[in-house]
């Protein structure tokens, strides 16, 4: 499976992340991209499913979620900002009482990623549903927030 951010798309964000002696960031991104695909199951293809009439009480939606089927580029920013948020920073800090810079940047990132996330989600993520290469419109599929869907 490929990931959502590689170190290049980090730098763009954060341009002195090698500066700190993290080398390796390949099980960050990784993770990373875990992490956005679990989150991206429970808070959007759940509503999906339902909507499409699948039954989303007995855990068999989750088999349906196929993630070649999404379009992965949507998500650079988020998994930019999870994995600095989740795991670069975190490294970094001591978490002393009186904080750091990294649990700052820490912060930062963290709020960053989730405000990326609810955005992705507002506007519709895309999946291409049909598996035909191409997302329509009819398969961009957003998730309303404070409306009643019928």
């Amino acid at each position: 499976m490929p990931n959502m951010c590689d170190i290049a798309d980090v730098k763009e964000y954060q341009a002195d992340v090698l500066e700190y002696g993290i080398q390796d960031f390949d099980e960050y991104f990784s993770k990373t991209t875990n992490d956005i695909l679990r989150r991206l199951q429970i808070e959007w293809w759940m509503i999906k499913a339902s909507q499409g009439g699948s039954n989303v009480t007995d855990g068999s939606a989750y088999a349906s979620f196929d993630t070649t089927k999404l379009d992965y580029a949507q998500f650079k920013r988020a998994a930019v900002f999870t994995c600095l948020g989740q795991y670069v920073y975190p490294a970094l800090t001591s978490f002393l009482p009186e904080g750091d810079k990294f649990q700052e940047l820490m912060r930062y990132y963290r709020e960053e990623a989730d405000r990326e996330f609810d955005l992705i989600l507002r506007r519709g993520v895309l999946y291409d549903s049909d598996g035909d290469g191409t997302v329509t419109t009819q398969e961009l599929t957003p998730v309303n927030f404070g409306r009643l869907v019928r």
